[in-house]
């Protein structure tokens, strides 16, 4: 069964562009994984909730999504690039999970 993980951001206007790069930067990365199916970026267009940029990637399994974790921090750290840092700088806050379909009978 597929997985998916689900990235919400509440990004402020000011990072938004830097923000969405590294989006970028980071998903040209998972897409050449084994295991991994597709993705999707969004931005909120209206409505009241705090996250305005979402990513949803689907995975064939939970061992994919931690072989990919482990290849995408690799790649940053040869890049020199520290999420974590990078959204403290940019006032992001964020909130992740990996999530399954449910099955509704």
């Amino acid at each position: 069964m597929a997985l998916y993980r689900v990235d919400k951001f509440s990004v402020p206007q000011a990072a938004r562009e830097e923000f969405l790069q590294r989006i970028c930067d980071t998903h040209q990365v998972l897409r050449r994984q084994p295991g991994f199916i597709r993705d999707v970026l969004l931005e909120q267009v209206e409505g009241p909730g705090r996250f305005n940029i979402v990513t949803i990637a689907e995975w064939e399994s939970q061992e994919a999504i931690d072989a990919a974790r482990t290849v995408v921090m690799e790649a940053h750290a040869k890049s020199g690039f520290s999420p974590q840092e990078t959204m403290a700088r940019l006032g992001v806050e964020a909130d992740i999970a990996n999530y399954r379909p449910v099955d509704v009978k």
